[in-house]
Protein backbone atom coordinates (compact mmCIF):
# COMPACT_ATOMS: atom_id res chain seq x y z
CA UNK A 1 0.00 0.00 0.00
CA UNK A 2 1.63 2.92 -1.31
CA UNK A 3 0.47 6.32 1.25
CA UNK A 4 0.79 9.88 0.59
CA UNK A 5 0.57 12.13 3.23
CA UNK A 6 -0.29 15.55 3.74
CA UNK A 7 2.18 16.92 6.98
CA UNK A 8 5.20 16.20 7.52
CA UNK A 9 6.32 17.48 11.16
CA UNK A 10 2.84 17.64 12.86
CA UNK A 11 1.74 14.91 15.18
CA UNK A 12 -0.25 12.77 13.56
CA UNK A 13 1.96 12.98 10.33
CA UNK A 14 5.33 11.96 12.98
CA UNK A 15 3.46 9.04 14.25
CA UNK A 16 2.59 7.58 10.58
CA UNK A 17 5.55 8.25 9.26
CA UNK A 18 7.04 6.33 11.90
CA UNK A 19 4.14 3.28 12.32
CA UNK A 20 4.39 2.90 8.01
CA UNK A 21 6.27 3.25 4.97
CA UNK A 22 4.93 6.57 3.39
CA UNK A 23 5.69 9.42 1.45
CA UNK A 24 5.23 12.31 3.94
CA UNK A 25 5.22 16.08 2.23
CA UNK A 26 6.37 19.28 4.35
CA UNK A 27 5.36 22.71 3.20
CA UNK A 28 8.54 22.56 0.92
CA UNK A 29 6.83 20.16 -1.60
CA UNK A 30 3.58 20.83 -1.15
CA UNK A 31 2.08 23.93 0.43
CA UNK A 32 -1.22 24.15 1.82
CA UNK A 33 -1.78 28.00 1.01
CA UNK A 34 -1.79 26.81 -2.76
CA UNK A 35 -4.76 24.22 -2.99
CA UNK A 36 -4.20 23.81 -6.89
CA UNK A 37 -0.61 23.05 -6.39
CA UNK A 38 -1.70 19.73 -3.87
CA UNK A 39 -4.34 18.67 -6.03
CA UNK A 40 -1.35 18.38 -8.76
CA UNK A 41 1.10 16.36 -6.15
CA UNK A 42 -1.83 14.01 -6.24
CA UNK A 43 -2.56 13.85 -9.87
CA UNK A 44 0.91 13.18 -10.47
CA UNK A 45 1.66 10.77 -7.82
CA UNK A 46 1.20 6.59 -7.59
CA UNK A 47 -0.20 6.45 -4.49
CA UNK A 48 -3.11 3.48 -3.44
CA UNK A 49 -4.13 6.30 -0.53
CA UNK A 50 -4.14 9.76 0.50
CA UNK A 51 -4.11 11.11 4.17
CA UNK A 52 -4.65 14.57 4.72
CA UNK A 53 -2.59 15.28 8.13
CA UNK A 54 -1.64 18.83 7.67
CA UNK A 55 -3.64 21.44 9.16
CA UNK A 56 -3.64 25.64 10.22
CA UNK A 57 -3.99 24.38 13.95
CA UNK A 58 -3.31 27.86 15.80
CA UNK A 59 -6.41 28.41 16.88
CA UNK A 60 -6.47 31.49 18.64
CA UNK A 61 -4.49 33.31 15.69
CA UNK A 62 -7.33 32.49 13.16
CA UNK A 63 -9.39 35.13 14.93
CA UNK A 64 -7.37 37.86 12.86
CA UNK A 65 -6.14 34.51 10.16
CA UNK A 66 -9.45 33.38 9.01
CA UNK A 67 -8.82 33.80 5.32
CA UNK A 68 -5.58 32.07 5.26
CA UNK A 69 -6.94 29.16 7.78
CA UNK A 70 -9.62 29.00 5.54
CA UNK A 71 -7.36 28.37 2.48
CA UNK A 72 -5.67 25.42 4.54
CA UNK A 73 -8.00 23.78 6.36
CA UNK A 74 -11.02 24.47 3.79
CA UNK A 75 -9.62 24.94 0.31
CA UNK A 76 -6.61 23.13 0.09
CA UNK A 77 -9.10 19.23 0.91
CA UNK A 78 -11.17 20.65 -0.85
CA UNK A 79 -8.61 20.73 -3.64
CA UNK A 80 -6.86 16.62 -2.40
CA UNK A 81 -10.70 15.28 -2.44
CA UNK A 82 -11.07 16.15 -6.14
CA UNK A 83 -7.68 14.76 -7.19
CA UNK A 84 -8.50 11.98 -5.47
CA UNK A 85 -11.83 11.24 -6.53
CA UNK A 86 -10.52 11.71 -10.25
CA UNK A 87 -8.37 9.13 -9.62
CA UNK A 88 -10.36 7.04 -7.79
CA UNK A 89 -8.10 7.33 -4.91
CA UNK A 90 -9.12 6.52 -1.45
CA UNK A 91 -8.97 9.92 1.03
CA UNK A 92 -8.79 10.23 4.32
CA UNK A 93 -9.07 13.42 5.92
CA UNK A 94 -8.49 14.66 9.47
CA UNK A 95 -10.94 16.92 11.11
CA UNK A 96 -11.75 18.27 14.58
CA UNK A 97 -14.60 18.46 17.59
CA UNK A 98 -14.82 22.26 16.76
CA UNK A 99 -17.22 22.28 14.32
CA UNK A 100 -19.68 21.32 16.83
CA UNK A 101 -21.53 23.96 19.44
CA UNK A 102 -19.13 22.34 22.16
CA UNK A 103 -22.49 22.69 24.39
CA UNK A 104 -23.85 19.90 26.71
CA UNK A 105 -23.06 17.01 28.55
CA UNK A 106 -23.37 13.95 25.74
CA UNK A 107 -20.86 13.06 23.32
CA UNK A 108 -21.02 14.57 19.92
CA UNK A 109 -22.39 12.35 17.59
CA UNK A 110 -21.81 11.87 13.28
CA UNK A 111 -25.37 12.64 13.18
CA UNK A 112 -25.55 16.07 15.72
CA UNK A 113 -25.94 19.17 13.64
CA UNK A 114 -22.58 21.32 13.60
CA UNK A 115 -22.04 24.89 14.36
CA UNK A 116 -18.81 25.81 15.24
CA UNK A 117 -18.26 28.78 17.06
CA UNK A 118 -14.38 29.94 16.43
CA UNK A 119 -12.79 30.73 13.15
CA UNK A 120 -10.53 27.33 13.74
CA UNK A 121 -13.77 25.68 13.40
CA UNK A 122 -15.68 26.98 11.00
CA UNK A 123 -12.68 26.57 8.61
CA UNK A 124 -12.72 22.95 9.77
CA UNK A 125 -15.74 22.40 8.56
CA UNK A 126 -15.42 24.15 5.11
CA UNK A 127 -13.13 21.20 4.67
CA UNK A 128 -15.04 18.38 5.49
CA UNK A 129 -18.23 20.01 3.67
CA UNK A 130 -15.35 20.47 0.38
CA UNK A 131 -14.32 16.62 1.00
CA UNK A 132 -17.86 15.59 1.03
CA UNK A 133 -18.68 17.19 -2.50
CA UNK A 134 -15.91 15.99 -4.29
CA UNK A 135 -17.98 12.71 -4.48
CA UNK A 136 -14.79 10.20 -4.14
CA UNK A 137 -14.71 7.56 -1.80
CA UNK A 138 -13.25 9.32 1.63
CA UNK A 139 -13.60 9.03 4.91
CA UNK A 140 -13.16 12.57 7.84
CA UNK A 141 -12.04 11.48 11.02
CA UNK A 142 -12.97 13.99 13.90
CA UNK A 143 -10.83 13.67 16.43
CA UNK A 144 -9.94 15.74 20.07
CA UNK A 145 -7.10 16.89 22.60
CA UNK A 146 -3.90 15.26 20.80
CA UNK A 147 -1.16 14.72 22.55
CA UNK A 148 2.22 12.84 21.72
CA UNK A 149 6.12 13.06 22.27
CA UNK A 150 6.42 15.31 19.53
CA UNK A 151 5.40 19.07 18.60
CA UNK A 152 3.58 21.41 20.60
CA UNK A 153 0.55 19.65 22.78
CA UNK A 154 -0.86 19.81 26.27
CA UNK A 155 1.89 16.72 27.68
CA UNK A 156 4.84 18.58 27.28
CA UNK A 157 3.25 21.66 28.29
CA UNK A 158 2.17 20.82 31.54
CA UNK A 159 6.00 18.48 31.90
CA UNK A 160 7.47 22.17 30.95
CA UNK A 161 5.92 23.78 33.58
CA UNK A 162 6.46 21.27 35.85
CA UNK A 163 10.06 21.70 36.23
CA UNK A 164 9.55 25.47 37.86
CA UNK A 165 6.21 25.34 39.52
CA UNK A 166 5.13 23.13 42.28
CA UNK A 167 1.18 23.94 41.93
CA UNK A 168 -0.95 24.71 37.84
CA UNK A 169 -4.60 26.70 38.18
CA UNK A 170 -5.74 24.59 35.22
CA UNK A 171 -9.41 24.43 33.33
CA UNK A 172 -12.09 22.23 34.96
CA UNK A 173 -15.27 22.80 33.01
CA UNK A 174 -13.94 21.73 29.91
CA UNK A 175 -14.26 18.21 29.17
CA UNK A 176 -13.29 15.62 26.63
CA UNK A 177 -11.49 12.84 25.39
CA UNK A 178 -7.64 13.40 25.13
CA UNK A 179 -6.20 11.29 22.07
CA UNK A 180 -2.85 9.79 21.41
CA UNK A 181 -1.47 10.87 18.05
CA UNK A 182 0.27 7.24 17.88
CA UNK A 183 -3.54 5.56 17.99
CA UNK A 184 -5.28 8.47 15.23
CA UNK A 185 -2.58 7.08 13.01
CA UNK A 186 -2.96 3.51 14.02
CA UNK A 187 -6.42 4.36 13.19
CA UNK A 188 -6.13 5.93 9.87
CA UNK A 189 -3.34 3.48 8.81
CA UNK A 190 -6.28 0.97 9.30
CA UNK A 191 -8.99 2.82 7.58
CA UNK A 192 -6.98 3.28 4.40
CA UNK A 193 -6.32 -0.85 4.44
CA UNK A 194 -9.99 -1.37 4.79
CA UNK A 195 -11.05 1.44 2.69
CA UNK A 196 -8.70 0.06 -0.21
CA UNK A 197 -10.11 -3.38 0.09
CA UNK A 198 -13.88 -2.32 -0.09
CA UNK A 199 -14.95 0.81 -2.32
CA UNK A 200 -17.76 1.13 -0.21
CA UNK A 201 -16.09 2.27 2.98
CA UNK A 202 -15.57 6.04 4.22
CA UNK A 203 -17.92 8.50 5.64
CA UNK A 204 -17.66 10.60 8.48
CA UNK A 205 -15.99 9.14 12.08
CA UNK A 206 -15.24 10.35 15.44
CA UNK A 207 -12.10 9.17 17.69
CA UNK A 208 -11.34 10.09 20.82
CA UNK A 209 -10.12 9.24 23.60
CA UNK A 210 -11.77 7.45 26.53
CA UNK A 211 -12.72 8.00 29.78
CA UNK A 212 -13.37 11.96 29.70
CA UNK A 213 -11.84 14.02 31.59
CA UNK A 214 -11.35 17.88 32.33
CA UNK A 215 -7.71 19.38 31.56
CA UNK A 216 -7.35 19.69 35.45
CA UNK A 217 -7.60 15.86 35.54
CA UNK A 218 -5.99 15.71 32.65
CA UNK A 219 -2.91 17.31 34.00
CA UNK A 220 -3.10 15.62 37.46
CA UNK A 221 -3.20 12.32 35.96
CA UNK A 222 0.37 13.47 34.10
CA UNK A 223 1.86 14.64 36.74
CA UNK A 224 1.13 11.34 38.55
CA UNK A 225 2.38 9.64 35.68
CA UNK A 226 5.10 11.29 35.35
CA UNK A 227 5.89 11.15 39.34
CA UNK A 228 6.20 14.88 39.16
CA UNK A 229 4.88 16.75 42.95
CA UNK A 230 2.58 19.48 41.15
CA UNK A 231 -1.01 20.78 42.91
CA UNK A 232 -3.27 21.03 40.21
CA UNK A 233 -6.29 23.82 40.91
CA UNK A 234 -9.05 23.83 39.00
CA UNK A 235 -10.64 27.05 37.36
CA UNK A 236 -13.35 28.22 34.91
CA UNK A 237 -13.11 28.53 31.51
CA UNK A 238 -14.12 32.24 32.51
CA UNK A 239 -10.71 32.57 34.33
CA UNK A 240 -8.73 31.86 31.31
CA UNK A 241 -9.63 34.14 28.92
CA UNK A 242 -8.73 33.11 25.16
CA UNK A 243 -9.50 35.33 21.50
CA UNK A 244 -10.87 32.08 20.49
CA UNK A 245 -14.08 30.65 21.91
CA UNK A 246 -13.23 26.74 23.28
CA UNK A 247 -15.89 23.79 23.77
CA UNK A 248 -16.37 22.75 27.26
CA UNK A 249 -18.07 19.59 25.80
CA UNK A 250 -15.42 17.98 23.36
CA UNK A 251 -16.63 14.29 24.01
CA UNK A 252 -16.97 12.02 21.27
CA UNK A 253 -18.93 9.41 20.09
CA UNK A 254 -16.91 6.66 18.63
CA UNK A 255 -20.03 4.14 17.55
CA UNK A 256 -20.02 4.45 13.64
CA UNK A 257 -16.19 4.14 13.52
CA UNK A 258 -16.52 0.83 16.00
CA UNK A 259 -19.55 -0.59 13.30
CA UNK A 260 -17.98 0.48 10.54
CA UNK A 261 -14.19 -0.17 10.87
CA UNK A 262 -14.26 -2.17 13.92
CA UNK A 263 -11.42 0.26 15.47
CA UNK A 264 -12.45 1.08 19.30
CA UNK A 265 -11.65 4.14 21.11
CA UNK A 266 -8.20 4.30 22.62
CA UNK A 267 -7.64 4.25 26.29
CA UNK A 268 -5.35 7.60 26.85
CA UNK A 269 -4.25 6.79 30.05
CA UNK A 270 -2.49 4.05 28.11
CA UNK A 271 -1.04 6.19 25.49
CA UNK A 272 0.27 9.14 28.39
CA UNK A 273 2.26 6.23 29.65
CA UNK A 274 3.96 5.18 26.56
CA UNK A 275 4.78 9.25 25.58
CA UNK A 276 5.56 9.91 28.89
CA UNK A 277 8.00 7.20 28.48
CA UNK A 278 9.58 8.48 25.52
CA UNK A 279 9.87 11.82 26.75
CA UNK A 280 11.36 10.25 30.11
CA UNK A 281 14.79 12.20 29.76
CA UNK A 282 13.49 14.96 27.76
CA UNK A 283 11.60 17.02 29.50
Amino acid sequence: MRILIFGKTGQVATELQLQADVVALGRDSADLSDPAACAAVIAASDCDVVINAAAYTAVDRAEQEEAVAHVINGDAPTAMAHACAARGTPFIHISTDYVFAGTGTDPWRVSDPVAPQNAYGRTKLAGEEGVRAAGGQSAILRTSWVFSAHGNNFVKTMLRLSQTRDALSVVADQIGGPTPAADIAKAALSMAQQMLSDPNKGGTHHFGGTPAVSWADFATEIFTQANRAVTVSGIPTADYPTPACRPLNSRMDGTTLETDFNIAQPDWKTGLGCVLKTLEHTI
